[in-house]
């Protein structure tokens, strides 16, 4: 089983069969994931939340702020953290409150916050699962697009004999590998992913550079990674590293670096995704000892231009190929971006503007409109880079797609 580097929230609700939640967590974590526990607070009867925070190396989550502290935990944030959310004990009452939306815990408001796929493994005693008000309930999380993981047949905490054990954690872990596995629409695709600024060197301590922070490739690459892709980024000089293990980075300075690097392993590639912001223009020599600042002398830079890498990889690509640009404008925006398509024979581009607040170098968010070669194009609101990665993805697996 490999979970590696999934963001796994286990919800742990009030039922006898919260035992069993700490192996589900021990095999998660063992599994590669990384786990945070939200506990009801009627789940702290059943099971100690320090034998939890030891197995998953995070402390427990049960209130919305800590009273000690008055620290706020953001269920905001930990839906848009989590990878997927599995509840399991799910008892009746959550399972209800789950599916008519009634947040009153810590629990609930995360899952109504999150985007991630949710599993829901019920344990409940047999008269409680056979009622009709539980039956509606959990076909209603089904309808939601919830995955339940069905109970077990056998002895109950009541000693009746009947269906409401829940499944095993040896199964629930096993189910959550499997649906990770199958949700991999990029799995066996090489993909190169290019980020960040290139450096341009004047003398040995100055440089022509740009604002790149190169977040958002590592977002791509990390996305990429996290869809079952075999991912290289060619790296500029940033001050981040990939989140994804599975994510390898060659580090480079120059636009000419890149640019050898990108021909070096473009044709071993399925998709190519070209995020860095390449300088067009370097010093045409470089001075080999520190420019000395004169008193009435202004020293002049002769510049050349650097090698297109997008347009000589459109240039060279195969049949079959994809390559993806990025044009970040400040004007003329649609229009400069659908020339830079044409012109560099790219599958698709990525534009956005620094027009737009929020989007663009340094920040945290984008904003992107897709333009495609066959004229079609799709905008997008402001979002986090993960989520902007996530959408430039999915339109990149669309494209695979038809030329597969």
């Amino acid at each position: 089983m490999s979970l590696t580097g999934k963001h796994i929230i286990v919800g742990i609700t009030g039922g006898i069969a919260a035992y069993k939640t700490a192996t589900l967590v021990r095999l998660l974590v063992k599994g590669g994931a990384e786990v945070q526990v939200i506990m009801t607070p009627n789940a702290k009867e059943f099971i100690c939340p320090v034998t939890l925070s030891t197995l998953s190396g995070k402390p427990v989550i049960s209130e919305f702020f800590t009273a000690n502290t008055g620290q706020w935990n953001s269920h905001v944030d930990l839906g848009l953290w989590a990878d997927a959310i599995v509840i399991a004990p799910a008892t009746a009452s959550t399972i209800g409150k789950m599916a008519n939306g009634v947040a009153d815990n810590m629990l609930v408001t995360t899952y109504l916050s999150a985007k991630a796929p949710v599993f829901v493994a019920p344990a409940m005693d047999l008269d409680m699962m056979a009622h009709p008000s539980t039956t509606r309930n959990i076909n209603l999380l089904r309808s939601y697009g919830n995955h339940i993981i069905e109970p077990a047949e056998g002895e109950l905490a009541s000693h009746l004999v009947g269906k409401g054990r829940m499944e095993e954690p040896e199964n629930i872990a096993k189910v959550l590998s499997e649906y990770f596995e199958q949700d991999k629409p990029l799995k066996g695709k090489k993909i190169m992913i290019t980020a960040g600024p290139t450096y341009e060197r004047i003398d040995p301590v100055r440089f022509i550079g740009n604002y790149s922070t190169g977040k958002m490739g590592y977002a791509i690459a990390d996305e990429a990674a996290r869809r079952g892709a075999e991912v290289l980024l060619i790296s500029g000089p940033v001050a981040i590293r990939p989140e994804s293990k599975e994510v390898k980075v060659i580090d480079v300075e120059s636009a000419r670096e890149m640019y050898e690097e990108c021909h070096k392993h473009f044709a071993d590639c399925d998709i190519a995704i070209m995020t860095a912001a390449v300088a067009d223009y370097a010093p045409a020599t470089v001075a080999d000892k520190k420019i000395k600042r004169e008193k009435d002398e202004i020293p002049q830079i002769e510049l050349v231009k650097n090698p297109d890498i997008a347009a000589s990889l459109g240039a060279s690509k195969r049949p079959g190929q994809l390559l993806v640009g990025f044009a970040l404008e400040t004007n003329d925006e649609s229009a400069n971006a659908l020339d830079k398509l044409q012109r560099k024979n790219l599958d698709m581009i990525v534009m956005n503007s620094l027009r737009d607040a929020g989007a663009g170098f340094g920040t945290d968010t984008n904003k992107i409109t897709l333009f495609k070669r066959d004229t079609t194009s799709r905008s997008f609101p402001l979002k986090s880079k993960k989520e902007v990665a996530a959408d430039i993805l999915d339109e990149v697996a669309l494209l695979v797609d038809t030329t597969d």
